[in-house]
C-alpha cells in the first residue's frame, strides 16, 4: 500500500536543507505538481548546485597562452567584467540565424526571384476598373473615396533586391523576416501618381495580382498579405516556403517605384498632395484656404523610394565591422524586451541601425568597439538627447535647396533625417512613443552603470510588458469611438494627412491633453496599439475598427498622488480663461488661506485608495468633455485587486487610514511608556513588532468594542471568555510591542533568574500603568496585554544581555563556552531583528505608499493558496520590499496592482537555489559588501535554507527562512506564480473587462489527499475569505462607536488551534494546510514515507494497525480510523471529513 502520486512534490518532509530548481519560462506547462528531488548521495554536492572548478596546482598557476592575454585584454577594455562577456557571447549566438538555415533560405530567395518575374503582365485598365482582378483575391487597401483619377496595367519588377537586416546580418530570431523590394516599371507611373493615393492604389494593386498568381505555386505554403509597419496604406504580400521550411523564414514583399521618379520637392513635409476636395467628396475646390500639408504621407511615398539607398548605406557602415552587427542585435532585444518596436510608431529595428549609422558617421563610435560597447553607446546617446527638440540629421552637407531642421519639428513630433535630407525616419513615431525610450535608455544606464552582477539578466533577458511597467492601464474601446473625437478636436486635415486612420490621427493629440490635465501626477504616458493581425488574400483588409483598443499606460508620480487639489491661476490672471475652458464644469473659484483667489479643481477622494485613482477621474472627465468619450467607452485598471485586502465593512478604503489609526496609537502608547514613573529601571527603547506596525498586516486590526452579552465574564469581570452556546467571538490579535529596559549590573546572570526578573517587571508594568494612565492591562509571566482606545497591545519587557546568556553553555568540567542555542536564536530574533526590521519597513512605507497594499496583496495570495505555514509574516514582507529596493529594471511601484505583479514574476523567476535574495534595507550595503555576501553564500550554500534571504542585520544566515518553508512548499509556491502571472495578466489586459479577478486567489484543492471541511460558525475570520459571504454570523462586536472598558477575547482561533491538535497528532503521517483568513477547507495530504510498512513498535503504534506481511508482523496506517480521529479532535468545528480515495491506496 502507497500512496498515489499526486501531489507527491509536498508529501516530502525532509529534514535536512534542500535546494530548489529555478523557475525557467518555460517550466510551466499548466502542471500544477511540485517535481519531488532525489536525495544527493552521501559526500556529494547537492544536485544542481553551482560548485567551483577544482584544479590541479599545476593547472592553477599554468601560465596563460597569447590568446588568452589577447582574449583578458579584449575583455578589459570592451567589457566591464568577464562574466558579462560570456553573457553577451551566447545571447547573440541565441538569437543569430545559424549558416546551415541562411543556406536554405538563399535558395528559398532566388526560387521567389525566378518566381516573381515569370508573373505574367496585364492589359492596361482605369484604377476604378478593378474587374480583370481574378475572383479569388482581394486589393489590400481601404479605397476611400472609391474614385481617382489614372490607368494600372501589371508589369513584372524591373529589379527585385533583397534590403534589410538579412542583408546586413542583423536579423535577429526567433522571427526571421525578409524584405525583398520590388522595383515597379516606370511604365505603370505616372508624374502626378503621388497625388490622392494614386500610388498607394496603383502598389496595393500590383500585391494583389502577385498575390493571385504566387499562391498557386506550389513553392508556396503560404502567402497572406500584412501591413509595413501598420501602415494601412502600405500593404504586404507574405511569403512562407511549404512544409517543414514554413516557419524557417518570412519573405516581406515591397513594391517601390524608381528611385528618382519623384521629384524630392513635390514630398516635402510643407506640401500637399492629398487634395481635400477629392479626400472630401467635393464636387468644387474649397473657399480658397490653403490645402492643409500631408507630411506622413507625403514621407511614406518618400520612403518607398528610398530603400535601396538606405540599404547601401547601412551595408557600407556595417559590413566589416562585426561589433557594430552585434550591437544591432543585442539593441532589437532590448527594444523587444520593451515592447517599444511594434507596429506604426514603434522604434524598431531599422530605426535602431539607422541610429548606429549616424553615431558613426559622427564619431561618437567606432568601428572597433564591441557589441556591448555599441549598446552602451546608443543607449547613453537616448538618454541624454532629445531629438523631439533637436533634430538630428545623417545628411552631410546643408544645401539651401534642403528644407531646414525647423521645417520638419513644425511636422512631426520627432525628428531624425536621412541623407537625402528629405526624409524623416522618425515621422511615425509619436512623442510619448520616444520619451518612453528617452525613458527606458535613462533606467538602463543607470542598471549599466551599478555593474550589477545580474544587470545582464535585468537588461536584455527580463521582458517588460505594460501591464507590469506601468502602475495604472487605460483602454479605450471601442476604437471607433475615436472617430467622433477626431470631429470633436477638428482634426480633419489630420485625417486626410493619415489616409482616414483615426487612430493615428487622434493619438497625438489625445496623449497631450491627457499629460497636460494628469501633470505632476504622471511620469510617463505610453500607448499600444494592438498589432494588425495578417489576413487572406481573398479576404477584405481589416477595418480600424476592428483592431481592438487603444492601450494607454500611466506611470504615476508617487509625489503627486497625495494631493486632491488641481491648483490653478489666479482669478484675475488671463491664463484662468484657459483653465477654466481646459477643465469645465469641474473648475471653481476659491479663497486660500494666503488670501488669493484662484481656480481649482478638487478630486472627491477621502483614502490613500481613492487617491490613487484619482487619474481614473481626471482622464474620464478630459475624455468625455474634449474628445466626446464617454466614461462607458473608458476601461479603466488600477485598483481590481484592492477588493482583496479590503476589509468586510470596507468600500471606499484599502486598510491604510486603520494601519495609520494603529500606528498613532501605538505612538501614543511609546510615550506613555517612556513617561513611565516607579519602575526600577528606565525605558531605554520601545519598538513595535507586528505587521501591522510596518503596514503590511493583511486585515489591519480594528478597534475592539466587545459585547459583554456575546460573552462569559472571566471571575473578576475584568475580561471576556468566549460563551460555547455562540458562535466564535471577533478575532482580536495583540500587537507586539518590545519594551528594552536600561543595562544594570543588578540584573541576574541566570537565565531563570532573568525570566522571573522579568515576570516581575511585566507585572509592575501592568499596574503602573493603570495607576498613572487607567489603561486595562492584563500581565502574565512573559508579556503584558494592554487595552487602549480599543486596540490590544502586547509588551514585552527585553533584556538585551539575555540571548548572550541563554548561549552560554557549561561543560561538565565547569567551562563555559558560548553556542548558538534555539533559545538564544529565537530571543534575538523576537527582540533584535524584528523591531529593526519592523522600524526598516515602517520607513519603506512611508518613502513608497504603494508598499503596504502590494506587500498585503502577496501575503492574502500565498495564505489563499493554503501555503502561509510554510513562509512568515517577515520573510514575506522582505520579498515585497525588495520590489521597491530593487526595481530594475522597472522604477518603483506606485501602485499594488504592479507591484503584486512583480511579486508574482519574482517568485516564479529567481534563482532560489544559487543566489540569495539581498533586501538592501536603508541602502546600507554597499556593492563590495553585496559581492561579499554572495561569496559566503556560495560556500555555505548546503548550510542554508532554501529560501535565503539576507538584510544588513542579517548578512548570513537567513533568520526568516530558517524554519521554512521546506523545498516542496518552496516549488509548489513557484509553479503557482508562474501560472497565476499569465492569466491575471492576460485578464488586467482585457480591454472588455477582467471576468473573475479572484481566479489566481482560489487555491487547487484537487491535489489534497483529504479536505476537512470547517463550519463558518467557527471560524472568526470568515469574511475574510476570497471569496467573501454574503452573509455570516454575528461575532459579539458594538455597533455604536466608542471606547470598550474590557478586555476582548484575544487570539481564539479554534481552526487554528485544531491545526496545532492535527500536526501534534498525525504530523508524521500528514500534511495540513489552511487559509488563516476565513478558510473554511483543510488540506491533508499524505506523506510518502507513512504508508511503508514499519516494524511492529509500541512507540509508533499511534494512527497504525497491525497487518501480517508474509510471516512477518507490521504496522500500516489505519486511514479510516485516522480520518474517525480528524471528526472527533473537531468535533463541533469539523462540518465534514472529505477522503479521496483515489489518491492513496490501502
Amino acid at each position: 500500500m502507497g500512496p498515489a502520486p499526486a501531489a507527491q512534490h509536498l508529501r516530502r518532509a525532509a529534514a535536512e536543507p534542500e535546494v530548489v530548481k529555478p523557475a525557467l519560462e518555460d517550466r510551466v506547462q499548466g502542471e500544477k505538481k511540485m517535481a519531488s528531488r532525489k536525495r544527493p548521495r552521501a559526500g556529494s554536492p547537492a544536485e544542481g548546485l553551482l560548485q567551483p572548478v577544482k584544479l590541479s596546482r599545476e593547472e592553477l598557476y599554468k601560465e596563460p597562452t597569447n590568446e588568452e592575454l589577447n582574449r583578458l585584454r579584449e575583455t578589459e577594455i570592451l567589457f566591464h567584467s568577464s562574466l558579462l562577456r560570456l553573457q553577451v557571447e551566447e545571447l547573440l549566438k541565441e538569437v543569430r540565424l545559424s549558416e546551415k538555415k541562411k543556406d536554405r533560405i538563399d535558395v528559398f530567395l532566388r526560387e521567389v526571384n525566378q518566381r516573381i518575374k515569370k508573373v505574367p503582365s496585364t492589359p492596361e485598365a482605369e484604377l476604378t476598373d478593378q474587374t480583370w482582378l481574378p475572383a479569388g483575391v482581394r486589393v489590400p487597401l481601404h479605397q476611400v473615396p472609391y474614385a481617382v483619377k489614372g490607368s494600372f496595367r501589371f508589369l513584372p519588377p524591373a529589379q527585385v533586391t533583397v534590403v534589410g537586416s538579412y542583408l546586413l546580418g542583423t536579423c535577429t530570431r526567433p522571427d526571421i523576416n525578409v524584405d525583398m523590394a520590388l522595383t515597379m516599371p516606370r511604365e505603370i507611373l505616372q508624374d502626378k501618381d503621388l497625388l490622392n493615393q494614386r500610388y498607394f492604389r496603383k502598389r496595393a494593386l500590383y500585391l494583389a495580382h502577385l498575390a493571385h498568381h504566387l499562391a498557386q505555386d506550389p513553392l508556396f505554403g503560404s502567402v497572406r498579405f500584412s501591413y509595413a509597419n501598420g501602415c494601412h496604406l502600405k500593404p504586404l504580400l507574405l511569403l512562407r516556403p511549404h512544409g517543414k521550411d514554413e516557419r524557417l523564414v518570412t519573405v516581406r514583399l515591397h513594391p517601390c517605384p524608381p528611385p528618382d521618379f519623384f521629384r524630392p520637392c513635390r514630398l516635402l513635409p510643407t506640401k500637399n498632395n492629398v487634395r481635400s476636395a477629392w479626400y472630401l467628396g467635393q464636387s468644387h475646390p474649397g473657399d480658397g484656404k490653403p490645402e492643409p500639408p500631408t507630411p506622413h504621407y507625403n514621407t511614406w511615398l518618400l520612403r518607398d523610394t528610398a530603400l535601396e539607398s538606405h540599404a547601401q548605406l547601412l551595408s557600407a557602415v556595417l559590413s566589416s565591422a562585426q561589433g557594430l552587427k552585434d550591437g544591432v542585435a543585442l539593441l532589437k532585444v532590448w527594444l523587444r524586451q520593451r515592447e517599444l518596436d511594434r507596429g506604426l510608431g514603434g522604434f524598431n529595428g531599422f530605426l535602431i541601425s539607422m541610429l548606429v549609422a549616424f553615431l558613426v558617421s559622427t564619431r561618437k563610435i567606432h568601428t572597433t568597439l564591441s557589441g556591448y560597447q555599441v549598446l552602451r553607446s546608443v543607449l547613453q546617446f537616448l538618454a541624454t538627447t532629445d531629438l523631439s527638440v533637436t533634430g538630428i540629421s545623417l545628411c552631410p552637407s546643408a544645401e539651401s535647396s534642403l528644407p531646414a531642421l525647423a521645417d520638419f519639428h513644425q511636422a512631426f513630433p520627432v525628428v531624425f533625417l536621412d541623407s537625402s535630407g528629405r526624409l524623416n525616419l522618425c515621422a511615425d513615431v509619436t512623442a510619448s512613443t520616444y520619451h518612453q525610450v528617452q525613458h527606458e535608455a535613462r533606467l538602463s544606464m543607470v542598471l549599466l552603470d551599478s555593474k550589477a552582477d545580474d544587470g545582464f539578466q535585468l537588461l536584455l533577458m527580463t521582458p517588460k510588458p505594460m501591464v507590469r511597467s506601468f502602475d495604472h492601464i487605460l483602454h479605450v474601446r471601442p476604437v471607433s469611438r475615436l472617430q467622433a473625437a477626431c470631429h470633436r478636436l477638428k482634426l480633419c486635415a489630420e485625417l486626410q494627412d493619415s489616409g482616414g486612420d483615426y487612430v493615428s490621427a487622434v493619438l497625438g493629440p489625445l496623449m497631450t491633453l491627457l499629460e497636460q490635465g494628469l501633470g505632476s501626477r504622471l511620469q510617463l504616458l505610453a500607448h499600444s496599439r494592438p498589432p494588425v493581425p495578417e489576413w487572406d488574400i481573398n479576404q477584405d483588409p481589416p477595418k480600424h475598427k476592428d483592431s481592438g483598443a487603444l492601450t494607454l499606460g500611466l506611470l504615476l508620480q508617487p509625489e503627486g498622488l497625495a494631493s486632491v487639489l488641481q491648483l490653478g491661476p489666479e482669478a484675475d490672471q488671463p491664463e484662468a480663461a484657459d483653465f477654466r475652458r481646459f477643465w469645465g464644469s469641474r473648475s471653481e473659484l476659491r479663497r486660500f488661506q494666503d488670501g488669493a483667489i484662484r481656480e481649482a479643481v478638487v478630486w472627491e477622494a477621502a483614502s490613500l485608495h481613492q487617491k490613487r485613482l484619482i487619474p481614473h477621474q481626471v482622464v474620464t472627465h478630459l475624455l468625455a468633455l474634449h474628445a466626446d468619450i464617454p466614461d462607458a467607452c473608458v476601461h479603466y485598471v488600477g485598483g481590481f485587486l484592492d477588493a482583496l485586502i479590503q476589509g468586510p465593512k470596507e468600500t471606499a478604503g484599502t486598510g491604510e487610514e486603520a494601519l495609520a489609526a494603529a500606528v498613532r496609537c501605538y505612538d501614543d502608547l511609546s510615550r506613555v511608556l517612556w513617561g513611565l514613573e516607579g519602575l526600577p529601571l528606565t525605558v531605554s527603547a520601545v519598538q513595535g513588532a507586528h505587521p501591522a506596525l510596518r503596514y503590511t498586516e493583511v486585515f489591519p486590526p480594528a478597534p475592539a468594542r466587545p459585547a459583554p452579552a456575546f460573552h462569559a465574564l472571566s471571575r473578576g469581570r475584568a475580561w471576556l471568555r468566549p460563551r460555547p452556546e455562540k458562535p466564535c467571538p471577533a478575532y482580536v490579535e495583540p500587537m507586539t510591542v518590545v519594551c528594552h529596559l536600561e543595562g544594570s549590573g543588578h540584573w541576574p546572570q541566570d537565565a531563570a533568574a532573568v525570566r522571573r526578573v522579568r515576570a516581575a517587571f511585566q507585572l509592575r508594568l501592568a499596574e503602573l500603568l493603570a495607576q498613572q494612565h487607567g489603561l486595562r492591562c492584563r500581565a502574565a509571566a512573559a508579556h503584558t496585554d494592554v487595552l487602549k482606545d480599543g486596540f490590544v497591545f502586547r509588551i514585552r519587557v527585553a533584556y538585551q544581555r539575555e540571548p548572550q546568556i541563554l548561549r552560554e553553555v557549561q561543560s561538565p568540567e565547569g567551562v563555559v563556552s558560548l553556542r548558538d542555542t534555539p533559545a538564544a536564536l529565537r530571543l534575538e530574533r523576537d527582540t533584535k531583528h524584528l523591531p529593526l526590521l519592523t522600524s526598516a519597513l515602517h520607513g519603506l512605507q512611508q518613502q513608497h505608499p504603494a508598499f503596504s497594499g502590494a506587500a498585503r496583496l502577496a501575503k492574502r495570495w500565498v495564505r489563499a493558496q493554503l501555503l502561509g505555514e510554510g513562509f512568515t509574516d517577515e520573510s514575506l514582507d522582505l520579498l515585497a520590499a525588495a520590489l521597491f529596493l530593487h526595481p530594475e529594471p522597472f522604477t518603483p511601484p506606485s501602485s499594488p496592482q504592479v507591484g503584486f505583479l512583480r511579486f508574482l514574476s519574482l517568485v516564479s523567476t529567481f534563482d532560489w537555489k544559487n543566489n540569495p535574495l539581498i533586501v538592501n534595507l536603508n541602502n546600507e550595503l554597499t556593492a563590495e559588501e553585496q559581492a561579499e555576501i554572495r561569496s559566503g553564500f556560495l560556500a555555505a550554500r548546503t548550510r542554508l535554507p532554501v529560501m535565503v534571504l539576507l538584510t544588513p542585520q542579517d548578512r548570513k544566515s537567513s533568520v526568516w527562512t530558517q524554519d521554512g518553508p521546506s523545498a516542496q512548499i518552496l516549488q509548489q509556491l513557484v509553479t503557482l506564480a508562474a501560472e497565476a502571472l499569465p492569466i491575471l495578466e492576460k485578464q488586467l489586459m482585457d480591454p472588455w473587462g477582467p471576468g473573475d479577478i479572484r481566479t489566481v486567489f482560489r487555491p487547487p484543492l484537487d491535489i489534497y489527499d483529504v479536505l476537512i471541511r470547517l463550519s463558518p460558525r467557527h471560524v472568526p475570520r470568515h469574511r475574510q475569505a476570497v471569496d467573501c459571504p454574503a452573509a455570516s454570523f454575528c461575532r459579539g462586536q458594538l455597533r455604536e462607536p466608542g471606547p470598550s472598558s474590557l478586555m476582548p477575547v484575544l487570539g481564539f482561533d479554534p481552526p487554528q488551534l485544531y491545526l496545532a491538535q492535527l500536526r501534534e497528532a498525525f504530523g508524521d503521517l500528514a500534511l495540513f494546510f489552511y487559509d488563516q483568513h476565513g478558510g473554511e477547507v483543510i488540506g491533508v495530504l499524505w506523506k510518502p514515507t507513512s504508508f511503508q510498512p514499519q516494524p511492529f513498535k509500541a512507540s509508533i503504534a499511534k494512527g497504525r494497525m497491525v497487518v501480517s506481511q508474509g510471516e512477518e508482523m507490521v504496522m500500516v496506517p489505519n486511514v479510516e480510523a485516522i480520518l474517525e480521529d480528524f471528526a472527533v479532535l473537531g468535533e463541533g468545528l469539523v462540518q465534514a471529513v472529505e477522503a479521496r480515495s483515489e489518491r492513496w491506496t490501502v
